[in-house]
């Protein structure tokens, strides 16, 4: 699909990442960065709400001793850009991360991946990602979570993979809680979401899909039984909702082949199909672009980070 994706950018809040260490065991240090001490006065606290985007600032930086990992050198909006995964199957794969500072590897912390729409993508420039605020938003949720906005290719089936490898990095070479793995997909980046979960939807704790159609393989997430959220206006100027409502039925039909009782489904799945006056309230007069006001949404961010696990306690 070559078509481009009008998503337009918001600024927003974040906290401010100024460590990335990766490693399980400390000792190893395979990744290490820091501003110079100077620096780090504070930057444990919230930055007051700004629509200033972060100056770039150099960063002390040091490459994995097996050069599987570059990361990067300048800071937006609280995040490390332009970090690079390389792998030998996928090639590179671009991201911006954060990092809690109280993050030291003693303690399993959860992850947050958030795939950006079509003006996120790398050949956008590094840290155009970072115009969409899902990632910004989410430390809000929990402050013991690493946050990673990616910078992938396209919306097809080689960004899906290579989520997929850059979720499995994360979870073999950090201290990541396997019970609490989210992701997210923006348009098409939810495209590229849903193709993973037609892969490896066992990886994931819960799947956050916005204005976007789904693309990939019901039948394993079926089988997998990862939660979903599909957010989509009822006259998404580029999707609509067809996709999502056909897809949501599909889904529906396999879990009560499967026995599901209907509280256990709505546990599963969610379709939250939005009216104009949702949008409209919040700025936006375009039903697309208006998806970004999902991210500010509390009862669906919620719901990704833990008000569905409520629901099967």
């Amino acid at each position: 699909m070559g078509k481009m994706r009008k998503i337009f950018l918001l600024p927003a809040v974040c906290m401010m990442a100024l460590s990335l260490v990766s490693c399980k065991d400390m000792d190893n240090e395979q990744v290490l960065v820091s501003q110079e001490s100077s620096e780090t006065e504070n930057t444990a606290a919230v930055l007051p709400e700004t629509e200033e985007e972060d100056s770039a600032q150099e960063l002390q930086t040091e490459v994995t001793a097996s050069g599987e990992l570059t990361v990067g050198t300048q800071m937006q909006r609280g995040f490390i850009n332009d970090n690079t995964l390389h792998t030998e199957e996928y090639g590179d794969i671009h991201f911006s991360s954060y990092i809690p500072e109280s993050y030291d590897g003693s303690e399993p912390y959860a992850l947050f991946i958030t795939l950006p729409g079509w003006e996120g993508l790398y050949f956008q420039g590094v840290g155009a990602n970072m115009g969409e605020d899902f990632g910004t938003e989410a430390p809000k949720y929990n402050d013991k979570m690493i946050v990673l906005s990616t910078q992938l290719d396209d919306w097809g089936e080689n960004s899906a993979n290579m989520t997929i490898a850059l979720t499995e990095y994360f979870l073999s070479h950090y201290n990541i809680d396997p019970e609490k793995v989210y992701l997210h997909g923006m348009s098409g980046g939810g495209e590229t979401g849903s193709l993973v979960m037609g892969m490896r939807p066992e990886l994931y704790t819960a799947y956050l899909m916005t204005s976007s159609q789904w693309d990939g393989d019901l039948e394993v997430l079926a089988q997998a039984r990862t939660p979903v959220y599909m957010a989509i206006g009822e006259d998404d100027s580029y999707y609509g909702s067809s996709s999502l409502k056909e897809a949501y039925a599909e889904l529906r039909e396999f879990y009560l082949e499967e026995g599901l009782s209907e509280e256990e489904i709505e546990n599963l799945i969610v379709l939250d199909l939005k009216e104009q006056e949702y949008f409209s309230e919040a700025g936006y007069s375009d039903q697309h672009a208006g998806g970004l006001a999902f991210a500010h949404d509390e009862a669906i961010m919620g719901w990704l980070f833990g008000e569905h696990e409520e629901a099967f306690a």
